[in-house]
């Protein structure tokens, strides 16, 4: 049987700011039928109930367990077959930056990278993540093709890949998110394990569009921004996407986080 699955995936940068804002409408206007979350920085029990179980949606959260950062969260139409809290590395289990769901024919992960920060324990925290995370996406693609089903994890990678995706990739070159080994890693995460970035599997060249603005200066409105919420599929699900949108905000005053929502349809 083929069906359309429409996938989205936003850094909400605070779900319980984004929820005042305007999250809590576009929830209920969006046509997907998975949505992804990153950067919820709340537990359930701190979440308005329109937002911890809206109607229409099974909804997953797994936040942090340090107050306050971090957590991820995924809102499927469908029931999920399974429902999976980190990928296995102790250091990473409780820490909100993973949650996968297994539906019908395909994984869904929504993914919180971290940020980094040259020269800090942060940017350590990153390599450790990167370096555990890799072989796990090997993993998890092999183990869904057994059960028959493709993979895709969306979310915040906090990388971007080359200089189409960021506005000024000159002077960033030794900043954390274009480090030369940052993505070098994420070229392995296309050759080793296998994904693919729909994206540029729709449009090759860029610039951009970018997904991610600083609030600081006039970032947003001269659209100096960075790709780094991305969609990364499995081959067979990459090859069946059709559209790749990034809901950038109409104007400055109308954003309700400083990322803005990538939504890709899959004709499957």
């Amino acid at each position: 049987m083929l069906f359309v699955l429409t996938v989205s995936t936003v850094n909400v940068n605070g779900l319980r700011a984004a929820a005042k804002k305007g999250f809590v409408e576009w929830l209920a206007a969006t046509k997907a039928d998975v949505v992804c979350c990153q950067e919820v920085r709340a537990t359930a029990e701190q979440l308005p109930a329109d937002v911890v179980d809206p109607d229409g949606w099974f909804a997953m959260h797994a936040p942090s367990a340090a107050k306050g950062r971090n957590g991820v969260a995924i809102y499927s139409r469908v029931e999920p077959d399974e429902v999976r809290i980190g990928f296995g590395e102790p250091e990473f289990e409780d820490s909100g930056r993973y949650l996968e769901v297994h539906l019908p024919k395909v994984v869904v992960a929504s993914l919180y990278l971290p940020s980094g920060d040259v020269g800090t324990e942060r940017q350590d925290e990153k390599e450790r993540f990167m370096a555990a995370f890799l072989p796990y996406l090997v993993e998890l693609r092999a183990k869904a093709a057994a059960g028959g089903r493709e993979v895709v994890v969306v979310g915040d990678w906090n990388i971007a890949y080359d200089n189409a995706d960021l506005k000024n990739w000159r002077g960033n070159r030794k900043n954390s998110g274009f480090l030369p080994e940052e993505r070098e890693w994420l070229g392995r995460v296309y050759t080793e394990a296998g994904y693919t970035d729909v994206q540029r599997r729709l449009d090759p060249e860029g610039p951009g569009p970018y997904t991610w603005w600083s609030y600081r200066g006039q970032a947003f409105d001269n659209d100096s921004g960075w790709r780094i919420d991305c969609q990364l599929a499995t081959p067979g699900l990459a090859e069946k996407v059709v559209d790749v949108v990034v809901e950038r905000a109409a104007a400055y005053d109308q954003r309700w986080s400083d990322h803005a929502p990538v939504t890709a349809t899959y004709d499957i």
